[in-house]
């Protein structure tokens, strides 16, 4: 079992010719992704990477049968391509363009909504179900297959706790990069939930930071509703300043529940194992799991 993508996720990329596309999309196929080809308006019916090319995301579904995108098309016209996703009929859409525009993510956001279709980004380092499919940015060797799954705003950090639980011993079986841009398609308690229906994960690794309210809204649902399997938890931003954007567009602390300390109180009154730096994940998991 995997949540979001695995072996048989027929997987496109769009903006597959630009540089970033490239670079990434062999990476991806020297994992062993199933990368069925890409999108370039205008380049349809050639081959990149000894893969197709289409002019549009319906001819890539109707040609090659894909259910999955990735996005790396430059801000300005991201938000139309995951539009243009939606509306084709994929399923699993990861954007991870950073720097899109709020007004157009609104306008997608609510284009997607009423459509059979998941949106993991913007600005998110992708979705891995290791030693299956590399759908992002991560460097997939630190990834082993396991029990543990993780959710994180950082890309950086879904690195550094996959690093540790792999050194401990245990293994991951799908870390999922959310994005730490204001407006994201798929929330922290949703990605959890993902993880928690999963029946081969063992245990989840949550790992926010400051700004918005996903954390606290995430912890609450897992007391309430899906407490089945224990989560580790970790919150960036413990030292910045007040009112200034760091590093994500979303981590801004706009009011008291904003902060790093109220988001670690929050976690730990409703049942989660929180540490206090992120050397400590890995400990944290062999403990749990024994």
């Amino acid at each position: 079992m995997s949540v979001l993508v695995n072996k048989n996720s027929k997987i496109i990329v769009q903006g597959f010719t630009g540089s970033e596309g490239t670079f990434h999309a062999s990476q991806m196929i020297e994992y062993g992704t199933n990368v069925v080809g890409g999108v370039t308006p205008g380049k349809g019916g050639s081959t990149h990477l000894d893969r197709p090319v289409f002019n549009t995301v319906k001819d890539a579904v109707v040609q090659a049968g894909a259910d999955t995108s990735i996005i790396f098309v430059p801000p300005a016209f991201a938000a139309d391509a995951i539009m243009e996703a939606a509306d084709a009929g994929i399923k699993v859409i990861i954007c991870i363009t950073e720097g899109i525009p709020v007004a157009d993510m609104i306008k997608a956001y609510d284009y997607i909504k009423g459509k059979d279709c998941r949106l993991v980004g913007p600005n998110c380092p992708g979705v891995i179900t290791p030693e299956e499919a590399k759908v992002g940015i991560m460097p997939g060797f630190v990834f082993k297959k396991g029990t543990v799954g993780i959710v994180s705003k950082s890309g950086t950090l879904t690195y550094e706790a996959a690093d540790q639980v792999v050194r401990q011993g245990f293994g991951i079986t799908t870390a999922i990069g959310i994005g730490g841009d204001p407006i994201i398609g798929t929330t922290t308690k949703e990605a959890v939930e993902l993880l928690m229906n999963d029946p081969e994960t063992e245990l989840i690794i949550m790992i926010g930071e400051i700004g918005g309210q996903l954390e606290a809204d995430a912890a609450k649902w897992i007391k309430a509703d899906g407490n089945k399997k224990p989560v580790v938890g970790f919150i960036a931003g413990e030292t910045a300043p007040k009112g200034r954007t760091m590093g994500h567009a979303g981590a801004i602390v706009g009011g008291a529940d904003d902060t790093a300390e109220a988001k670690k109180r929050i976690m730990r009154e409703n049942g989660i194992h929180v540490v206090d730096s992120p050397a400590e994940i890995g400990k944290k998991v062999k403990e749990i799991l024994g």
